[in-house]
Order: structure tokens, then C-alpha cells, then sequence
């Protein structure tokens, strides 16, 4: 048997710099916490924005917090469809060379540069749980899933930290395909 990992579906979201977020929200604007999120830090925001591609706008879309370095919409294919975009897989931050897209908040809109992107499914676990699994920072690992479909995922990417806990992130495309929910387990093999 190999090393069980607990499972969380990411919709569509967005990660705001502190001066996108003023832009789109107002000066001086704070994100708010909505909910918690299972990486240490990181939460849900009641802030929403609107996104608009080429071909359409998906409407109240949550921005996660806290603030970043530099803003990224984070879609899965289906949502990059309904835009009108083709948009690269990648590892959240690398955002060179990606599509930038239109934000639309209560104060403002901005048109980001870059920063479009489906996310690469990867999997979060604290220093210690990577060794338990014999597992190292950014090494590519396969996953077995076991929904009402179950899948192998290939390509799955390691990301450790002290502060990160057991969790594999897919996005809602790749969750409707295996069958899964937030809290099922898969496993590396």
C-alpha cells in the first residue's frame, strides 16, 4: 500500500497582489475571512470579482487570501472554455508566458498582463509526512483515487513545507472525472 493523501477539490479562484486588490475593491481595502481553508494561513475571502474573457464572464468568482506578490486566476478547462481562452497547466506562481485576463470588482477593473492558469494537480505535505512517504519537494509522483470512478492521476507534483499539511489539490474537472470529494483519500503508488 502506498502513502494515503486526503483530498481537496480547488474551484476557481483568484490570488490578488495588494494593488490589484485596491483596484478592483478601493484604497486601503483589506481582504476579510470567509472560511478557514486547510493550509495553514490560507483562507477563503468574501471578496468576489468577475472574470471576462474573449467569449464570456464568469460572475462572483472568490478570491482566496492572503495577498500575493503578483495576482493569478487559477480555472479549470471547463472555465477557460467558457471564457474563450486556452489557457497553459501550471504550477501556481509560474505565470511567464500565461494569458493575462480582465478582473472586475465593485471599485474597479484591471486587465492582468499574465497570471491566467489551470492549475497542475500537486499534493501539500509538511517535511516530515514527505519523508514518512518517501516522497521530496517537487518530485512527480502517480495517485490512485478511488470515487464512484476511480483514476490514476499522473503527474502529480510534491510540494513540501513545514507549515503545509497532508492535502492533494485537483480542480473541479478533475474531481467530477474520478468521482471524488473534498475528504476522500487517494494514494501514492
Amino acid at each position: 500500500m502506498g502513502y494515503k493523501v486526503e483530498i481537496g477539490i480547488s474551484n476557481k479562484h483568484l490570488h490578488l497582489s495588494d494593488a490589484d486588490l485596491e483596484a478592483l475593491f478601493g484604497q486601503g481595502h483589506k481582504l476579510t475571512v470567509k472560511k478557514d481553508l486547510k493550509q495553514p494561513g490560507q483562507y477563503a475571502a468574501d471578496e468576489l470579482v468577475d472574470i471576462e474573457g474573449p467569449k464570456g464572464v464568469l460572475k462572483n468568482v472568490r478570491v482566496l487570501g492572503p495577498t500575493r506578490k503578483e495576482s493569478q486566476v487559477e480555472l479549470a478547462a471547463t472555465d477557460a472554455r467558457v471564457l474563450g481562452l486556452e489557457l497553459p497547466v501550471r504550477e501556481s506562481g509560474a505565470l511567464d508566458g500565461s494569458p493575462g485576463i480582465k478582473l472586475i470588482g465593485p471599485k474597479g477593473e484591471i486587465k492582468l498582463p499574465k497570471g491566467a492558469i489551470i492549475a497542475l494537480r500537486h499534493i501539500h505535505l509538511s517535511t516530515s509526512e514527505a519523508k514518512d512517504a518517501g516522497v521530496e519537494d517537487r518530485q512527480m509522483v502517480t495517485v490512485k483515487t478511488y470515487g464512484s470512478r476511480p483514476l490514476i492521476f499522473e503527474d502529480v507534483l510534491i510540494r513540501t513545507s513545514d507549515s503545509f499539511v497532508n492535502e492533494m489539490h485537483v480542480d473541479t474537472d478533475e474531481g467530477n472525472a474520478a468521482g471524488i470529494t473534498n475528504g476522500d483519500i487517494a494514494e501514492i503508488i
